[in-house]
């Protein structure tokens, strides 16, 4: 998985360290809605049924492969 300097700076905070490598995978494999921001990066949703079904939201570069944020959506409805 690729992911940029940002990412691997904020995936160290609490929040973050809990969410698996395997979850952003199947999030970017399988989305249940994905979103094109304004500057080409792809906003993908899936919920994570190992953490109470809670939604994860993965943010991918433009290329569609390098990992930009990941984190846990309390805003999202499906």
């Amino acid at each position: 998985m690729r992911y940029t300097q940002y990412f691997d700076a904020v995936r160290s905070r609490p929040d973050r360290s809990i969410i698996k490598d395997e979850w952003i995978e199947r999030v970017i494999a399988c989305p249940e809605r994905e979103q094109i921001q304004t500057d080409g990066r792809v906003r993908l949703w899936g919920a994570i049924g190992e953490n109470e079904g809670r939604w994860l939201r993965v943010v991918l570069l433009p290329d569609r492969e390098t990992v930009h944020n990941a984190f846990f959506d309390r805003g999202f409805k499906p």
